[in-house]
């Protein structure tokens, strides 16, 4: 039986089954890449709820594993030589994942270095972009009566939804195939639209090749799991 007890984070979340790999998470976009990613896999997993809107993520605890204080992260009991790995950073989680079971990650050292390009694109330009707009449109920031910053955000993130637009052109997926730069992005494109409700300040009901290509990501049943784990509780 694997021992993760020297992990301070088994202390406040414990492991259930310490066999399987051990996912602290919230159902944002950034931490529903994980979940997603592992019902697409198969792995065996076991979530736990970190309430980052009760600042569970700023315990002793939590920043024993992630020190930056920040959802996703995991434990894999069975991490390389079979020692026990505890990463952080959902796009680095990915890239782990999808090398471990070989699926998601072209194999092809061109495709796999393309794909991971755009999971970088997600990470340094989507994730923070939009998030802004969140925060400028729907939460705190709506009511300052200086609108400049939100529409800053919201031309950059108009922007950034062109270049997924342009790359998804006679593409099904960001990649020809499925992949991790796929999973990385469905949940923030779906939160812009949907949960921000910022679909018509960055223009999305021009596009065409980006609502089809979420619509195909949101009908796959493992992307369905993934988005309502874990519970909020």
């Amino acid at each position: 039986m694997t021992d993760l007890s020297s992990f301070p984070i088994t202390k406040r979340w414990p492991a259930a089954n310490p066999e399987v790999i051990q996912l602290y998470s919230f159902p944002t976009p950034n931490g529903v890449k994980v979940s997603i990613m592992l019902e697409e896999t198969g792995l065996e997993y076991e979530a736990h709820a970190v309430n980052i809107s009760q600042n569970e993520t700023w315990g002793p605890e939590y920043l024993a594993l992630n020190p930056n204080g920040k959802i996703p992260a995991i434990i894999d009991p069975h991490g390389p030589g079979g020692k026990p790995l505890e990463l952080f950073e959902s796009g680095a989680i990915l890239i782990y994942l999808a090398e471990k079971t070989g699926k998601f990650l072209p194999a092809d050292p061109a495709r796999r270095y393309q794909t991971i390009q755009w999971v970088m694109f997600q990470m340094a330009s989507i994730g923070p972009m939009f998030g802004q707009v969140g925060f400028f449109h729907k939460f705190a920031g709506k009511d300052f009566e200086d609108k400049r910053p939100r529409d800053r955000y919201a031309a950059e993130s108009k922007r950034l939804l062109g270049v997924l637009e342009t790359r998804l052109e006679g593409r099904d997926w960001v990649m020809d195939e499925y992949s991790i730069a796929d999973i990385a992005t469905l949940g923030w494109v779906r939160n812009l639209v949907g949960f921000y409700g910022a679909g018509d300040l960055v223009g999305y009901d021009h596009l065409k090749n980006v609502p089809a290509w979420l619509e195909r990501g949101l009908a796959r049943p493992a992307v369905q799991r993934g988005l309502d784990i874990p519970k909020r509780g």
